[in-house]
């Protein structure tokens, strides 16, 4: 498309369905906005028969390519669907659609230096969440996988460059979408530790620990316990048992002692700013 160009018709799936054309937003029926969603989600043609046993499940395959034919029908908007040569459907090429910006974003943000600044929008909802269809489960878990893996790597190379507040912020947003992700809560603690933020750094750890807890009944071994190694300052959590945030050993506080032996926290080894 040429540069200054826009495309003739939008498409988005990530966070809700919006499908607008130049004269706007354009609403559509419940099986043709099914139908343009199927296809902004696999951008490859689909063969017809496929693509109606999957949007309706459970029905005979001739009813299904029927039922098809009339969401195509419906969808009534010129320029928006093309059929190749052995009939298969997709959105055209001139379609915009989100999600296949984030995945090139997903695609070219390793390649990112820590100093610029990416807009990273795309990354921050999950495809069509409250969509319960089965044809859609897989992909979106493969995009949510996908963007939160590169929200922390992004987080973890921030915090290398110095720029905590914003690796902070990033592996927040990961926290908040997968709680009992390690690898996110590992990023937020390094962002902490790193910025010398320790309290919230404990915090994190501990709100972890909690969480993990109450969800199987016991707070597991897990690598978070490398950045927190035992040193005379921190009672160790072996035991796994529950420990108070205020028996946590921080700077101008008296010694706390647990069971003869104690914790204290470093930044993991790649991050600079570490305390010892």
């Amino acid at each position: 498309m040429p540069a200054g160009t826009s495309a003739p018709h939008r498409v988005t799936v990530l966070g809700s369905f919006t499908l607008h054309a130049h004269r706007g937003a354009v609403a559509l029926g419940v099986d043709a906005r099914r139908l343009v969603a199927y296809l902004a989600v696999h951008p490859r043609p689909q063969r017809r028969d496929a693509l109606a046993v999957d949007l309706w499940p459970g029905v005979p395959v001739a009813s299904a390519l029927r039922l098809l034919d009339d969401a195509v029908l419906a969808v009534d908007v010129p320029g928006l669907l093309v059929t190749d040569d052995d009939g298969a459907l997709a959105l055209s090429p001139d379609v915009e659609v989100d999600l296949a910006a984030a995945m090139l974003l997903l695609r070219t943000l390793p390649e990112v230096a820590a100093t610029e600044d990416p807009d990273l929008a795309l990354l921050s909802a999950d495809i069509l969440p409250g969509w319960t269809a089965a044809w859609l489960v897989v992909e979106r878990e493969r995009f949510r996988q996908l963007r939160l893996h590169a929200t922390e790597e992004r987080s973890l190379r921030l915090t290398a460059a110095g720029r905590y507040d914003e690796a902070v912020a990033l592996a927040q947003g990961a926290v908040r979408s997968a709680p009992s992700r390690e690898s996110a809560r590992r990023a937020l603690i390094e962002a902490h530790l790193a910025q010398g933020n320790i309290s919230a750094a404990v915090a994190e750890y501990d709100e972890y620990q909690e969480l993990l807890r109450s969800s199987v009944g016991a707070a597991p071994a897990f690598s978070l316990d490398a950045l927190l190694p035992p040193t005379p300052s921190w009672p160790v959590m072996r035991a796994r048992s529950v420990m108070p945030r205020s028996a946590v050993q921080l700077p101008g506080l008296r010694s706390v002692r647990a069971s003869g032996t104690t914790r204290r926290l470093v930044a993991g080894g790649s991050v600079p700013g570490a305390f010892r």
